[in-house]
């Protein structure tokens, strides 16, 4: 199933094409909101097909950052629509509920276009910001595989002259088989922080097709191997400042994550009812004619939505809590807990929801659900492959600590 990077470049240069245009620029949060819902019927519509052939959306990733909404977190002075994060976590969860993995695929790039405006240089910021509006896109290159925990990091970012060196091995890269620019996260000598933002085809940065998971299928979540990859200064951020300063770094990659969450719960609840309405057979002893009227079915129909609306309105609670804060302006180390504690509570639910729509999916829409022809097992694999970015149980104890102990959270990007 592997496939090296070059194997791919030519069809992505195919779908590329689109390209030759300037993106759009998304002016404000109700065209984001509208730009979203519009791009989100086109990517559903063979989302099953996709996912049941593991075909990689070269083209569908085109549409998605030329209708500009992975520019919509670039801040207003930068050319950008510097969206609120309810309309941010609203867009998520609108493209992950047509296509999860596209969904997922803007979540590590609008985490770093928050890097940029937390830690770059005017300069940095106008290239970047530039850039992004153009319609360019970021992957990652963070995680490890193999090491004792996700922040015990082997890949190295020396200095060397004007440039910096990278040499490494990432896993868990999504959206860098589609990237521009491969944001590369590594430690100096000091055992410090670094993002380079490395330009695609440059010299001894490889991009490995060979993710299997089982879920979250197309998003060439795979591995980079970097060996000797130099770097212009320009391109390289100090990404421990994200951390060793309060800011909102981590809550903002949290809740981009819930979001995606709801996004898989919101598209298998509406599996299950038009299943239920169209295909599904009512059980003998209800004494009706038609599933939809199977008052154990009504029931448990109901519960799901009361769960779901509760998911989202805690999504919703947290996305403002964290407008707020930005709002202030200086952001202070309770501010940094409080919205690390209104994402966590948001977290647990957009999981518990996302996990139990997608396997109600089928008690409820009955054996005839479980067909291969109808691919609605992709809706518990996205799930369950997505909450597994980093514990729930965690969460909850995230959330008591606070506020039993009064114990602020770790400051990090899965916080």
């Amino acid at each position: 199933m592997a496939e090296v990077h070059e194997a791919n470049e030519a069809n992505a240069s195919q779908a590329s094409g689109v390209h030759q245009h300037a993106a759009r620029v998304i002016a404000d949060d109700a065209e984001a909101i509208a730009v979203a819902h519009e791009l989100a019927v086109r990517l559903a519509r063979d989302a099953a097909q996709r996912d049941r052939e593991r075909r990689l959306p070269h083209e569908e990733i085109e549409w998605f950052s030329q209708s500009g909404l992975w520019a919509i977190t670039v801040p207003k002075a930068y050319g950008g629509a510097g969206v609120s994060f309810v309309t941010l976590t609203e867009v998520i969860k609108i493209v992950a509920a047509a296509d999860p993995s596209l969904g997922q695929l803007p979540q590590n790039h609008f985490g770093l276009v928050d890097v940029i405006s937390l830690t770059g240089t005017e300069e940095q910021k106008r290239y970047f910001f530039a850039q992004i509006v153009s319609g360019k896109r970021f992957g990652n290159g963070f995680s490890e595989k193999g090491t004792k925990h996700v922040l015990d990091l082997k890949t190295r970012v020396r200095r060397d002259g004007d440039d910096y060196v990278v040499d490494g091995t990432k896993f868990y890269s999504t959206g860098a088989l589609f990237a521009h620019f491969v944001p590369v996260l590594g430690l100096d000598d000091e055992r410090k922080g670094w993002l380079a933002y490395i330009p695609k085809g440059t010299p001894g940065l490889n991009v490995i097709d060979d993710w299997s998971g089982f879920g979250q299928r197309t998003t060439a979540s795979g591995t980079v191997v970097l060996e000797g990859v130099r770097v212009p200064a320009s391109h390289v951020f100090p990404a421990h400042r994200v951390s060793d300063f309060p800011t909102l770094n981590g809550p903002v990659s949290q809740i981009i994550q819930a979001a995606i969450d709801a996004g898989i719960a919101q598209a298998a609840v509406n599996d299950t009812l038009t299943f239920v309405r169209t295909r599904s057979r009512p059980w003998i002893d209800s004494n009706v004619e038609r599933a939809g009227d199977d008052p154990l079915t009504v029931r448990e129909i109901g519960h799901l939505h009361i769960q779901l609306h509760a998911a989202e309105a805690l999504l919703e609670r947290a996305a403002r809590t964290l407008d707020a804060i930005a709002a202030k302006g200086d952001t202070s180390e309770d501010d940094v807990a409080l919205a690390s504690v209104a994402v966590g509570e948001a977290k647990v639910l957009t999981t518990e929801i996302a996990l139990l729509a997608s396997e109600k999916l089928f008690e409820l829409a009955g054996t005839q659900s479980t067909l291969s022809e109808h691919n609605l097992d992709r809706h518990w694999r996205n799930a369950r492959t997505h909450t597994l970015h980093d514990p729930v149980r965690w969460k909850y104890h995230l959330v008591g600590n606070y506020y039993l102990n009064g114990v602020k959270p770790a400051r990090h990007a899965w916080n």
